[in-house]
């Protein structure tokens, strides 16, 4: 019934593991809405129940394209699902069927006529935050770099050069996907799907 890491994906059900030791989570799109396994629970929330919808993208080490969904109900209960499966203690595998789900996830919600508050990015004030941090550190760069410069330090000059592209492009990668914003249904940001 469902599809397993690894496994392609008709749209309507995804499944992953966000541990090794821990249990599945299973999702299946029907015409009831949206049913959820993960362990020993399960249950089923109606389109029209699903308040909240905010995508995201959410690098690690060994994975760089690892995205996630975060879901609420009207009663508060949360659901989160991960574009990755553990595969080892370091390792993940994506889930290639994390972006077809979704976007079969918000055509159900649109087909139901949901009032659903459709978000992208990370929350405002963490994205404000994490912006200043990275200026932050540009700025301690920059200093550094100039230090280097003045003293004569060209080994010292080449290593800030190459730890500044890295750090920059990785952050902005990082800020310019998860910038806070909202989205409609017809336009479900790709950038966040993988």
């Amino acid at each position: 019934m469902l599809n397993r890491p690894g496994e392609a994906s008709d749209g309507r059900t995804y499944f992953y593991r966000a541990s090794l030791m821990g249990p599945a989570y299973q999702f299946e799109l029907t015409d009831e809405g949206l049913v959820w396994k993960i362990g020993r629970r399960s249950g089923v929330w109606p389109y029209a129940d699903i308040a909240s919808v905010r995508l995201s993208y959410r690098p690690m080490a060994m994975q760089r394209k690892r995205y996630s969904a975060d879901l609420q109900n009207r009663e508060g209960r949360r659901l989160k699902l991960f574009s990755t499966s553990k595969q080892t203690a370091a390792l993940m595998e994506p889930q290639f069927g994390y972006p077809a789900f979704m976007i079969t996830l918000h055509e159900r919600l649109a087909a139901a006529g949901s009032a659903v508050t459709l978000r992208a990015g990370i929350k405002p004030w963490t994205f404000n935050v994490l912006s200043a941090a990275l200026a932050l550190v540009g700025l301690a760069m920059a200093a550094l770099l100039i230090r280097a410069l003045y003293v004569g330090e060209f080994a010292g000059v080449i290593f800030i050069v190459l730890l500044s592209a890295l750090f920059g492009w990785q952050g902005w990668d990082f800020l310019s996907r998860n910038r806070p914003r909202s989205y409609t249904f017809d336009d479900v940001p790709k950038d966040l799907l993988g």
